[in-house]
């Protein structure tokens, strides 16, 4: 079992405030490309952080609530799902989307925190 990479997703109204903080007129991450259109609205952003790891900064909507998530790339999902309950942890899932296996867990403080790998052949 290893971990791959680390994402921080932040939905919130604050989103495009966040991203110019940490990007090209702030600190100067460059965002990656998403392919948004160019029609002047803030559509979310990208920001990588080392190799497998970035950061997300997403506006809120009435589709898309306001929250924070850590998100856990790993090697093997499914083997950390099992580590977890063995461990006496509940998490729900998998859920495969995106071409990733996904499962989620509620830490402690509330925080949301997911963990997924690439999903296997289907």
């Amino acid at each position: 079992m290893k971990v791959l990479g680390i994402r921080w997703c932040q939905v919130s109204k604050d989103a495009e405030a966040l991203a110019g903080f940490l990007g090209e007129g702030g600190l100067g991450i460059a965002p990656r490309d998403l392919g948004m259109p160019d029609d002047g609205s803030f559509h979310g952003a990208v920001l990588p952080a080392g190799e497998g790891s970035w950061m997300e900064f997403w506006p809120s909507s009435e589709g898309m609530g306001e929250m924070t998530m850590l998100q856990i790339v790993v090697d093997d999902a499914d083997a950390f799902a099992a580590n977890a309950r063995a461990n006496g942890l509940d998490p729900t899932g998998p859920t495969d989307a995106h071409g990733e296996r996904i499962y989620m867990l509620t830490a402690p403080n509330g925080q949301m925190i997911s963990f997924q790998s690439k999903a296997g052949p289907a």
